[in-house]
């Protein structure tokens, strides 16, 4: 099955999607198969309580409950969101244990083998920031075993991880959700948005930021490891390199977005990687451009050389 990978690890089911391109009705209905032959096999045993860790949407999540609710007595759910360092936090969301109730939080003692990338996408306004994050992404999910990621926006401009897919799909909708979510750019928002950025550890984690030199972004990508900058022209690097400079951020890669331009250049991956992209138009998929598709293969190296 391609458009959703399962695996029990010890007592953690790792999932996540594969086939990103596929509809949510071929997905869950792979998903249903999968976990009916796991379960027949024995490869999903069943008891008292299965965690479990990875990207779920919330027609997987319907599946999984419906499917593992009736082999466990309880299922508790990661939350990235609530990790502290070390630790990985679930969340009880199915309950029929008594030592369990929803709404419980277990702890798990992260590998401390591992080193995480937190990569932070800077760059003054209309550089295509939000785009590029998503075709990242899908450009991700396409390479086979990836370390796990995860995606945020890290400004209040109502472009969530889910933007970019659901304009494809339906352009107005994701507008009127765009103007509802948006919000000001204020000290609150920076605080919050740099603890969440804080408390989340999966090996590949990428987030935006506002299009400004300011404070509260300088709050918020404090808690990166890694830069990548994106610009229109050569003068607007030096500002972005000072700020990575002094926040101890590796800039690993410049991207000059080109949006009227007809073609992807990769000019050097070494010491850093250095190319073009073009038309970084929100709503089109840019997970095949040479540069994105780049990027994730440095990603993935990174992320790997660290284990």
């Amino acid at each position: 099955m391609t458009t959703y990978h399962i695996e029990l690890q010890g007592e953690i089911l790792k999932v996540g999607f594969g086939n990103t391109q596929a509809t949510g009705d071929r997905i869950v209905c792979d998903v249903a198969a999968k976990l009916d032959e796991m379960i027949a096999t024995g490869e999903i045993p069943g008891g008292s309580l299965i965690k479990i860790n990875g990207r779920i949407s919330v027609l997987v999540s319907q599946v999984l409950g419906d499917k593992l609710g009736k082999v466990y007595n309880a299922i508790a759910i990661f939350d990235p969101k609530i990790g502290d360092k070390g630790l990985d936090r679930y969340v009880v969301t199915i309950s029929r244990h008594p030592d369990y109730r929803v709404g419980d939080t277990l702890d798990v003692l992260r590998s401390q083998l591992q080193s995480n990338i937190k990569l932070v996408l800077c760059g003054f306004a209309n550089t295509g920031k939000t785009c590029f994050r998503d075709g990242l992404k899908q450009a991700l999910f396409q390479i086979p075993n990836v370390p796990e990621s995860y995606f945020i926006s890290g400004c209040p401009d109502g472009d969530g991880s889910w933007y970019s897919e659901t304009a494809r799909r339906d352009p107005d909708l994701a507008a009127e959700l765009k103007a509802q979510y948006k919000a000001g750019f204020t000290p609150e928002f920076a605080k919050l948005k740099a603890q969440e950025v804080r408390g989340i550890d999966t090996p590949l984690f990428v987030f935006d930021i506002g299009g400004k030199i300011s404070d509260e972004n300088r709050l918020i990508m404090a808690e990166a490891t890694h830069g990548v900058i994106l610009v229109k022209d050569e003068s607007e690097i030096e500002p972005w390199k000072v700020l990575c400079d002094e926040l101890k951020l590796e800039v690993i890669a410049i991207v000059f977005s080109d949006f009227f331009g007809n073609n992807d250049v990769v000019e050097s991956e070494s010491p850093i990687l250095r190319g073009r992209v073009h038309r970084l138009k929100r709503g089109e998929d840019v997970s095949q451009r040479p540069t994105v598709r780049a990027l994730a293969r440095l990603l993935v190296g990174l992320s790997k050389g660290s284990e």
